[in-house]
C-alpha cells in the first residue's frame, strides 16, 4: 500500500480551478475537511473546503450541472481533487489496527484492513490526478438530497451502483446520476455509486501533491 513514486509527482496547480468558478450554484461538503469521514479527523492536505478539478473536469462537470439543473436538481459535491499526501494518510490510517472509531457508520460490515483489498480505498487515487469526484444530487424545492440507498462513503456492497438491495427509486436515482455523468465524459466505477472519474482526464500519469485551497490556484 505505499506510493509508487515511478508516477509523476508534482506540486504544479497550473491546469488545476476552482469548480464553484465553473458551476456557480454547486453545492459543497467537502467531508474531509471536516471530522465526519471514515478516519474521523481533517484528512492531511484539506485546508479549505472547497472542490478543485483539472479545467477539463470542471467543464464537463458544468455540463452536467446544466442537464440536471433543467430537471430541477443540483450537484452536491463530498470530494474532488485530493492531495496525494491525503492518500498516505489513508494508507497509514489503514495500518493502524486500534483506531475504529468510525467503524459503526462507515464499514459495520468489514474489517478495516478489507477496505483496501475491497477497493474502496486505494493506495493511489484518481482523485489525485485531479479528474475525479464524488458526488450527488439536491432536489431543488425540497433542498434535500435524492435518496440513493446508501449515503456517501458507506463501505458496503448496498453502495455498488447496481446493488440489488436498494428500492426501484434509489436504483433509478442513481442511474439519473450515472446517466448524465456518462454522457458528459465521466465514468463510474463498480464499488461506488458517487464516484466518477473523466474518461479523457488530461493527466493520467501525475499524482498532485498541493493542498486543497484557492490560495494554490493561478486565478
Amino acid at each position: 500500500m505505499t506510493m509508487d513514486y515511478k508516477r509523476r509527482v508534482t506540486m504544479d496547480s497550473s491546469g488545476f480551478v476552482l469548480l464553484s468558478d465553473y458551476v456557480p450554484g454547486v453545492v459543497q461538503e467537502i467531508r474531509y475537511y471536516s471530522t465526519y469521514n471514515f478516519i474521523g479527523d481533517r484528512i492531511d492536505g484539506y485546508e479549505e473546503p472547497c472542490a478543485l478539478l483539472t479545467m477539463e473536469a470542471a467543464r464537463a462537470l458544468k455540463t452536467v450541472a446544466n442537464e440536471m439543473n433543467v430537471q430541477g436538481y443540483r450537484l452536491k459535491i463530498f470530494d474532488a481533487y485530493r492531495p496525494a499526501g491525503a492518500v498516505r494518510h489513508f494508507v497509514l490510517w489503514g495500518i493502524e489496527d486500534l483506531d475504529l472509531r468510525m467503524k459503526p457508520y462507515f464499514y459495520p460490515e468489514l474489517e478495516k484492513q478489507e477496505l483496501f483489498k475491497q477497493g474502496y480505498i486505494a493506495s493511489q487515487s484518481s482523485h489525485s490526478r485531479g479528474s475525479a469526484v464524488d458526488l450527488t444530487l439536491l432536489d431543488m424545492q425540497t433542498g434535500k438530497e435524492l435518496d440513493m440507498g446508501s449515503p456517501f462513503d458507506l463501505f458496503s456492497e448496498v453502495s455498488h451502483p447496481d446493488s440489488t438491495a436498494v428500492t426501484e427509486e434509489q436504483y433509478a436515482n442513481r442511474m439519473m446520476l450515472q446517466g448524465a455523468m456518462i454522457r458528459s465524459g465521466f465514468q463510474p466505477i463498480d464499488c461506488e455509486w458517487w464516484h466518477f472519474s473523466l474518461r479523457n482526464e488530461p493527466y493520467p500519469d501525475t499524482y498532485f501533491e498541493f493542498p486543497v485551497s484557492s490560495a494554490y490556484l493561478k486565478r
